[in-house]
């Protein structure tokens, strides 16, 4: 097929809306696809590239696609990308793909691109494989659409980018695993981070009862007079609109519950996340009481405290994004620890070759965490 690739306008939200219905049918989990007031606010957002592909001969939309940033920040994020099933195997998904990544990454506007990518067959992550797109890992149970669906996590860096890396000198000894995974993903190194054993759990009252606030417009303005700078919470293109505190207010958790999709990203916490490390169990609890059975945080490679304060909670690392938060002349890695409370069923997963060392990393941790170690009696 032959096709035009121009960026959106506001005069194409009504087509836009129609293409993602033909594409995810009524289960799409983001405002992208199916709130027309969110979608013209992206389409004139200065910090969102969105494209559309049309075909040369009738002018019908046939494809869209945008990259997402936010002011402040150099990462981006694929998402929408959306081929009408009529034209299915034309190669418009890759065409988009690579003229959002020629216009940002290759301008030198972003350091990286991420893209959360469907596993219900190899082809998107196919396409965003031959786009230079590479894996990063797996996040379990991440999304439910039909039914719970599993994502891939997939980044394309500008050149440099991943040379310019922080060293971490020492990791709890669970994500030695993944660390491998990407070292040969990559082709990067982790030959100076040591495995050693994870911290002490802090204590906590595990089992004491949260409250939730969930006032999207509250929360995003009392988190943003705690939080004015970005380096104190850094999850890129996450706003959150809850918050969870106990009783005494002692702490408030901020996080961005998307109920649709019935998963949930812990942001931060105020006046540190160290007081509330030893609250991560009942925090879960009461997220999972809120309808999210999926519940991920964004950890710094370089915090083993934290690390460890997660992964005593049953929270697994299942994707390493290396280079995320540029700092000066310096970036820095960071781990997705994530935690579900149903059962993940990975027969209906489809992974391509690249992905596999991933999954593997994944069922290879969650054995450890979950399964109880054998004796062996002498």
């Amino acid at each position: 097929m032959t096709a035009a690739i121009e960026q959106a306008t506001p005069a194409d939200v009504a087509d836009l809306r129609q293409l993602y219905y033909a594409v995810y049918g009524p289960h799409y989990p983001t405002a992208l696809g199916t709130d027309p007031a969110e979608m013209s606010r992206l389409i004139q957002d200065p910090h969102t590239l969105w494209l559309v592909a049309r075909c040369a001969r009738t002018g019908a939309l046939a494809g869209s696609a945008a990259i997402h940033g936010e002011p402040g920040s150099r990462i981006g994020r694929l998402e929408g990308l959306a081929v009408h099933p009529d034209q299915r195997g034309s190669g418009l998904a890759g065409q988009l793909t690579e003229a959002l990544c020629a216009r940002t990454l290759g301008a030198g506007k972003l350091d990286s691109v991420y893209a959360t990518v469907r596993t219900v067959s190899a082809g998107p992550q196919r396409v965003v494989a031959s786009n230079g797109f590479r894996p990063m890992g797996i996040l379990p149970n991440a999304v439910d659409l039909n039914s719970r669906e599993s994502l891939a996590l997939y980044a394309r860096h500008s050149p440099g980018v991943l040379d310019r890396r922080v060293p971490v000198s020492e990791v709890p000894a669970s994500l030695a695993p993944l660390l491998r995974t990407v070292e040969g993903s990559l082709g990067i190194s982790y030959a100076g981070t040591r495995p050693i054993a994870p911290r002490p759990a802090p204590a906590g009252a595990a089992q004491a009862p949260l409250e939730i606030v969930d006032a999207p417009a509250f929360v995003r303005r009392r988190f943003h007079e705690r939080f004015p700078e970005p380096g104190r919470w850094f999850y890129p293109l996450h706003t959150p609109n809850i918050l969870l505190t106990p009783d005494d207010g002692g702490f408030e958790v901020y996080a961005y519950l998307n109920r649709t999709g019935r998963y949930c990203a812990l942001v931060t916490a105020h006046p540190d996340p160290v007081f509330a490390a030893g609250w991560l169990e009942s925090v879960t609890r009461t997220l999972t009481r809120a309808g999210a059975g999926y519940v991920e945080a964004l950890v710094p490679l370089e915090h083993h405290a934290a690390l460890s304060a997660f992964g005593a909670q049953g929270f697994i690392a299942g994707a390493l994004y290396p280079a995320m938060r540029r700092d000066d002349d310096g970036f820095h890695d960071y781990v997705v620890m994530s935690r579900t409370t149903e059962h993940i069923d990975f027969h209906g997963v489809v992974v391509d070759t690249p992905l596999q060392p991933f999954l593997d990393s994944y069922v290879s941790a969650w054995a450890s965490t979950h399964l109880p170690s054998r004796e062996v009696a002498s």
